[in-house]
């Protein structure tokens, strides 16, 4: 008896398809950036807005969008004008973020086991509604990385070049910022707040071992998160593990068979004699031979 049998088991494949291809897709300029930790700080940041919608009563995944958002576009400013670093703005996300979070989850009357299911996910808990958020703001985020991808990769690879380009600089960080809060925020019912940075960065680092470009590197990371999202969600369903850590566990040893193979591919080539590889030689028939 097949698992996507039940609805919640083709909901939850759904969204975690829908996350793997998001993920990935906007992780690769975070790695490009040397911000690969910065989807950690925001989870901690959209935890304080979950505690938020909790302590209020309303959803909590609106109040930790708003949230998450309002944090993205504090730290993208205070980096710009330079009056810290960007490990010290990172290190204000993670502790400010998971401080005010576990205050004002404290405060409000949520039991322990709501505020896991958050910060580990819960995704066959989704539901159509969640689906629905899920489709249409992982889609949006699909569209702009895919559709900016020249103009992103130029700020990320070299800011002051892309602005003696001409290029909309701010506009595409302050962009790049937004869209990494929102898809902490609709994967956190997937891999939870504090995995969703591996989903992010592990399959980009993987696809970074067997491709050189930009674009291949992207498609391959995709595939990479794709394929793990879908055998966590299979596997987690067979064994009864929680499916956001599963996911993680499966993209992780993704990368280390890729690292372990590609390595053992180049020591092999190093070590191949180069008389395998070299043409045989032309024959040269002397003058007056028979």
């Amino acid at each position: 008896m097949s698992l996507f049998q039940y609805d919640f088991m083709l909901r939850a494949l759904a969204g975690a398809l829908i996350i793997g291809l998001a993920a990935p897709a906007l992780g690769i300029y975070l790695v490009q950036r040397r911000l690969s930790l910065i989807g950690d700080g925001i989870g901690h940041v959209a935890l304080t807005g979950v505690g938020v919608g909790l302590l209020v009563q309303q959803s909590p995944v609106l109040t930790a969008v708003i949230v998450s958002v309002v944090g993205a576009i504090g730290v993208e400013l205070v980096r710009e004008r330079g009056r810290t670093s960007g490990d010290l703005a990172l290190a204000l996300l993670f502790y400010g973020g998971i401080a005010g979070g576990v205050v004002l989850v404290g405060l409000s009357d949520s039991t322990s086991g709501n505020l896991v299911q958050y910060l580990f996910g819960s995704l066959i808990t989704t539901t159509r509604g969640d689906l629905i958020v899920i489709l249409v703001l992982g889609v949006a985020v699909l569209v702009a990385m895919l559709a900016l991808r020249p103009a992103l990769f130029a700020v990320c690879n070299d800011e002051e070049y892309a602005k003696v380009s001409g290029l909309p600089v701010r506009t595409l960080n302050l962009l790049l910022a937004v869209m990494t809060a929102v898809t902490v925020t609709i994967a956190m019912r997937t891999v939870g707040l504090l995995l969703v940075s591996a989903l992010m960065v592990v399959p980009v680092a993987a696809a970074q071992q067997v491709t050189r470009g930009f674009r291949t590197t992207m498609a391959a990371a995709m595939l990479i998160g794709v394929v793990a999202a879908a055998a966590g969600v299979t596997v987690s369903g067979e064994v009864d593990t929680p499916p956001g850590a599963t996911i993680v566990i499966l993209a992780i040893a993704a990368f280390l068979a890729i690292s372990v193979g590609s390595a053992l591919w180049r020591t092999l080539r190093r070590h191949i004699p180069a008389a395998q590889h070299a043409e045989p030689p032309d024959v040269v028939i002397e003058a007056g031979a028979r």
